[in-house]
């Protein structure tokens, strides 16, 4: 049974990305309100609203049999495919995805997060959050500011543009102090992908794909900390509606467990 803290936190969350332009407000506009006459406005390391660094394991009470194992050949409930991506799913083959050097198909950032695995998450620099996951070792970078993407080829964890949000009046007003606000959420949006699946047993997302995810911390009255990872998969080419996860992580007080693995095409 789902604990009912992460229940609250998924709908919080659900309702603040449907809300997300009347109740959030990105940090770097409140930012340039309050940092100070004649410098630079503050980092987005300095103005974090939640600490996201540390090791963080996954909680998995929901989609078991999609997330623990490889789903059978055509067990796509929940995901909202047009007729092409079944088409495409129906003709999946993990010994062609091996011999291709595609066994990675299924840890794209776009599916990343749902299988078992451990986050550890460090700031790379000032402007640039780093999550390094061991399930496949694959590492994402979140590029807050103005950054450019260098272009090239798609990867599997694509290009992440970043941004806190924090409920408005939670920072303060014009001239207030540069201080971290005390609640927020981290968005991140990420597009140049290479093309992989949803789930490992051949549901597709495209190049086309985009992904959103709002990164939120929920505290236990015991102190213990959970990370929730709501994930908005866009695909014109493959999915009829957005499709949208979930995810649950509790902190972790140091790297036990921390075991960095090959990706598998069948697991």
């Amino acid at each position: 049974m789902r604990h009912p803290s992460l229940a609250r936190g998924r709908n919080t969350r659900v309702l603040l990305a449907a809300l997300a332009g009347l109740l959030l407000v990105p940090v770097g506009v409140q930012a340039q309100r309050g940092g100070g006459r004649g410098g630079p406005p503050p980092s987005p390391k300095a103005t974090a609203p939640i600490d996201l660094t540390g090791y963080w394991v996954s909680v998995i009470t929901e989609d078991w049999r999609y997330r623990m194992v490889t789903p059978t050949l055509g067990d796509y409930q929940s995901v909202p495919m047009n007729i092409e991506s079944k088409r495409v799913a129906d003709a999946w083959d993990p010994a062609k995805d091996e011999a291709a050097g595609n066994q990675c198909k299924a840890y794209g950032a776009a599916a990343v997060l749902r299988l078992p695995e451990r986050l550890h998450m460090t700031w790379e620099d000032d402007q640039t959050l780093r999550m390094d996951i061991d399930a496949g070792t694959q590492t994402r970078l979140f590029h807050f500011g103005d950054w450019k993407a260098p272009g090239g080829a798609p990867g599997w964890q694509g290009d992440s543009v970043a941004e806190w949000e924090v409920p408005r009046g939670g920072r303060g007003g014009f001239g207030g102090p540069a201080a971290a606000p005390k609640s927020g959420s981290l968005k991140v949006t990420t597009t140049h992908l290479k093309a992989g699946y949803l789930r490992k047993n051949g549901v597709p997302y495209s190049e086309d794909a985009t992904v959103t995810e709002y990164f939120d911390i929920a505290r236990e009255h015991t102190g213990e900390q959970y990370l929730v990872v709501t994930t908005v998969v866009n695909d014109p080419k493959y999915l009829t509606q957005q499709f949208v996860t979930s995810s649950q992580f509790k902190k972790q007080a140091d790297g036990a467990g921390w075991d960095p693995t090959a990706c598998s095409s069948r697991w």
